[in-house]
């Protein structure tokens, strides 16, 4: 008797900068029958040409990554190219913002690192099925803010800043000087000035101190928040 056939493990390819994150994430995917990981990349450059080389299911990214592109950066690269790969965030921020933006860029789901790992391979499965995903916490805010009459879902200056803005603002806030965010964004001093002037205006801020204490701030309270 001819034994029924087996399906072949969905691919998984891991994006993320911190090495015992991408070995964590795959021992619990070789764990799993139906899930296979086929690559990993630290950086969005390396991850790009790796998704090209392995020809993943689905990918998943952390929105925080060196190399002068974000993990949105990579995200929009992935769904420019229209090649079905499905992608799937996974990050320690909670706050709606940022699943918000990575939804927007082409993410089918974002889950938070500190979900039960049940959650994880769960959000695997649904964004690989075509379903879209979301942490508990964050379902939840984003329905509520929905649902909220139109006077209160204005959007917040933060919500209203571009990605690289949102990008460069976040940087500030965890110490970096204009002239380090040239560096690692590739960008010139005078666009990271540029984008900071944009900024201010949008935010209703003068000065260049005004403009950091606003990322300081903004910084600390996600630090808690992340706690």
């Amino acid at each position: 008797m001819t034994p029924p056939d087996i399906a072949e493990p969905r691919r998984v390819f891991l994006v993320d900068d911190h090495p015992l994150v991408r070995e964590w994430l795959a021992a619990l995917i070789s764990c799993q029958a139906d899930l296979a990981v086929c690559g990993e990349a630290d950086s969005a450059p390396k991850a790009l040409s790796g998704i090209l080389e392995s020809r993943p299911d689905i990918v998943i990214v952390d929105l925080s990554l060196g190399g002068g592109r974000s993990g949105l950066d990579l995200i929009k690269d992935i769904a420019t190219a229209q090649n079905g790969v499905a992608i799937l965030v996974l990050s320690m921020h909670e706050e709606p913002i940022y699943a918000e933006r990575a939804l927007r860029a082409g993410a089918a789901g974002y889950v938070a690192k500190r979900e039960a790992t049940k959650n994880i391979i769960t959000a695997i499965r649904e964004v690989l099925s075509g379903k879209l995903f979301l942490s508990g916490k964050l379902a939840l805010a984003m329905a509520r803010k929905a649902i909220r009459p139109e006077k209160e879902t204005t959007p917040t200056p933060l919500e209203i800043l571009s990605d690289r803005e949102f990008q460069i603002f976040e940087m500030l806030g965890n110490g970096a000087q204009t002239r380090r965010i040239a560096l690692d964004l590739n960008l010139s001093m005078k666009t990271v000035q540029a984008y900071c002037a944009r900024i201010k205006e949008k935010l209703g801020v003068t000065t260049a101190h005004e403009l950091l204490r606003e990322a300081v701030l903004w910084h600390e309270r996600q630090s808690v928040a992340d706690q």
